[in-house]
């Protein structure tokens, strides 16, 4: 699976999808890195197959009212440490995986992995 890490998360997390054999790029990768609108990241999200990973609400409004992007992962933990995110995500990845292979929009909060249909 191909992930997409947006500029409000941690580059860090693209190890993370990398170490579990997934592809995964970070804003900062992009030509306008973490300058890059939120256009573009769809744009790059469509070409590539890839889920949106982001903290960005913008991101949820653009999937439920322009069918876009294709696959998103919502992070919504508010705000806690990089570290405590890191942890989070990698107590979850395996059913954030499984969840974003059967659907498109997954949300992870600090205490669940929801699945909107």
């Amino acid at each position: 699976m191909n992930f997409l890490i947006d500029a409000n998360l941690p580059r860090r997390l693209v190890n993370l999808f990398l170490e579990r054999g997934h592809h995964a790029v970070h804003t900062l990768d992009l030509p306008d890195e973490n300058a890059t609108e939120d256009t573009a990241i769809l744009q790059y999200s469509d070409e590539n197959d890839c889920v949106i990973t982001t903290k960005d609400s913008d991101f949820t409004t653009s999937f439920w009212l322009n069918n876009r992007p294709n696959k998103l992962l919502l992070i919504s933990t508010g705000n806690i440490s990089n570290t405590e995110l890191e942890k989070l995500l990698v107590a979850n990845i395996d059913q954030v995986i499984g969840d974003l292979s059967r659907n498109r929009f997954v949300e992870l909060n600090r205490e669940h992995v929801i699945v909107h249909a």
